[in-house]
């Protein structure tokens, strides 16, 4: 039965897909920034409802401009953060070119780097400067990978240069998948390792209902810490947050 209920949420995460595909191309055209934001936010929870997963906030996201930097467990974590308050990822550039996937990653407003080149990365620190300069609010995932949601991995700096450029405060913001019926951490929406997204994705559809956990600690200034300094304080606070 758990199988039938899988294929079943399957088949409504394909049409639910096709659906946000249509509205990027065909209704986001006439919307306004604002409307955008908001249409992302509704998709974004329909789609995890779909799946079975119930997004449970703790604290409050801050206005713009403000750079968020979350832990990072799954290809569900920017829908967990969309459904909880819309913000610009930054991307891997390969997510563009995929199949539907890159349509709706792009209609979110990610912007994209692609990984491994100094120069490329250099061009999106200053590209998410002026964002922030303009008042938005954009997200990164600084450990450069997915973990458990557990034990973290090392925070890369290079991307948090933005916000030092802009003047900008960093919101640290801890991210957890726990089984909705013991509270206990749940590791089947986890990214890792030999991985695919298939096999994530039915993982996780075969799971018992889960909660996304989204816990926002208080945003902070640089006040006169290196990148690398703020990046390992920051990688401490959404540990500390974690727990």
């Amino acid at each position: 039965m758990r199988s039938v209920r899988a294929i079943a949420k399957f088949l409504r995460v394909i049409a639910w897909v096709l659906r946000g595909y249509w509205n990027v191309r065909t209704v986001f055209p006439s919307l306004n920034d604002e409307q955008q934001a908001r249409a992302v936010e509704v998709w974004a929870r329909g789609m995890l409802a779909i799946i079975g997963i119930e997004v449970r906030v703790k604290g409050h996201p801050a206005q713009g401009p403000v750079l968020m930097a979350a832990n990072h467990i799954s290809w569900l974590d920017i829908l967990v953060m969309h459904a909880a308050c819309h913000c610009r990822f930054v991307a891997k550039s390969e997510i563009r070119s995929w199949p539907l996937v890159g349509a709706l990653t792009t209609g979110g407003g990610s912007l994209y780097i692609e990984r491994g080149s100094r120069n490329d990365a250099m061009r999106v620190v200053h590209q998410m400067a002026e964002a922030l300069q303009q008042g938005q609010v954009l997200a990164v995932f600084p450990e450069g990978g997915t973990g458990d949601g557990i034990t973290l991995l090392p925070f890369h700096a290079n991307l948090l240069q933005a916000a030092i450029s802009a003047d900008a405060p960093i919101q640290p913001v801890a991210l957890q998948f726990i089984d909705a019926q013991t509270d206990a951490i749940s590791l089947a929406p986890c990214y890792r390792d030999d991985d695919t997204l298939i096999s994530s994705l039915w993982r996780t559809l075969c799971a018992p209902p889960l909660l996304a956990q989204v816990r926002y600690g208080e945003k902070q200034t640089a006040q006169g810490r290196s990148r690398r300094e703020w990046a390992h304080d920051l990688q401490v606070t959404v540990a500390n947050l974690c727990k």
